[in-house]
């Protein structure tokens, strides 16, 4: 993540009592995503379907990266007691709900939505358990955030306070998710579509990262040499990007629609969310390459 947080300017983020907790837990998780993937290439197998690799992947990798961003979150804002009993409770929970994932896949079995034996029902229970807590972390965070004039910029403070907001709605149709599927199953019928074709997962994965890639680009804005109130725009436009995909997500969902089975209407939201999301790197491209254009010497022999 970017280093413009910390509890003091000479130290690392990361070194923050309250961040480590969570850098090493998100380490671990990246790890455990990225050998799963490993796996997955030497044993084979679907990637759609309820028991696949692919779980303990992407939760292992986008749940990893999350945890980073939240202790880049904890280590920018002014120190209060129970913080540190926070962050490693954040973190405790991000790992073993990732880790209950894991289990079920080696074992063969759903991990989500599965309530065929008392122990299945149990661990799924269990995950949905640690989520929440989790998402109560993240919600004290935001809310601290928001009420407390953290990092030294604009557009920094907007991108983190814009990505916190946006894990927070995913995280609430992450619950609409598991309270939707659950009375599918007891219909017997699939827990993970809405209406015809509608794919519950797709708006709560939509934003779900916007607090790494919203940072991010603010950072870069910064390497590349742009403007402070220039940053702040282009990280607007990213953001407004952001809430227009996601919202684009969630309507095709409620409309009982695939992903890219598009109206009238909602092409218009992918279009315009999609552009005001690209504008933003390409600017940041743009602004990098002239820069580096002017710092290039000449050589030609020319005064």
């Amino acid at each position: 993540m970017p280093d413009d947080g910390g509890a003091s300017p000479d130290t690392p983020w990361w070194r923050d009592s309250r961040a480590w907790p969570l850098v090493l837990a998100g380490l671990f998780l990246v790890a455990s995503g990225l050998l799963h993937t490993g796996v997955w290439a030497v044993v084979g197998g679907p990637w759609e379907g309820p028991v696949t690799w692919r779980k303990p992947i992407l939760f292992g990798i986008s749940t990893g990266l999350t945890s980073l961003s939240l202790g880049w979150v904890f280590a920018a804002l002014p120190r209060s007691r129970g913080d540190d009993r926070v962050a490693w409770a954040t973190a405790w929970a991000l790992v073993v709900e990732v880790v209950l994932i894991d289990v079920q896949c080696w074992r063969g079995v759903a991990s989500h939505f599965n309530r065929a034996t008392p122990f299945d029902s149990w661990l799924y229970d269990a995950m949905g358990a640690l989520i929440l807590l989790a998402t109560a972390s993240a919600a004290w965070l935001t809310l601290r955030c928001c009420r407390t004039r953290v990092f030294p910029t604009a557009d920094i403070r907007l991108a983190a306070r814009a990505g916190l907001i946006c894990l927070l709605v995913s995280a609430a149709l992450g619950v609409w998710v598991s309270v939707h599927g659950d009375l599918r199953v007891a219909a017997a019928q699939p827990p993970e579509s809405f209406g015809r074709a509608g794919v519950m997962k797709f708006p709560h994965g939509a934003v779900i990262h916007a607090l790494q890639w919203l940072p991010v680009l603010a950072w870069l804005g910064r390497r590349a040499g742009i403007a402070d109130a220039r940053r702040l725009r282009l990280v607007a436009l990213a953001t407004l990007g952001t809430a227009l995909l996601g919202t684009y997500a969630l309507v095709q969902t409620l409309l009982g629609r695939a992903r890219f089975d598009t109206t009238p209407a909602t092409a218009v939201l992918l279009v315009a969310g999609a552009a005001a999301l690209a504008l933003a790197p390409l600017a940041i491209i743009r602004s990098a390459l002239a820069r580096r254009a002017w710092a290039v010497p000449d050589t030609t022999g020319r005064r």
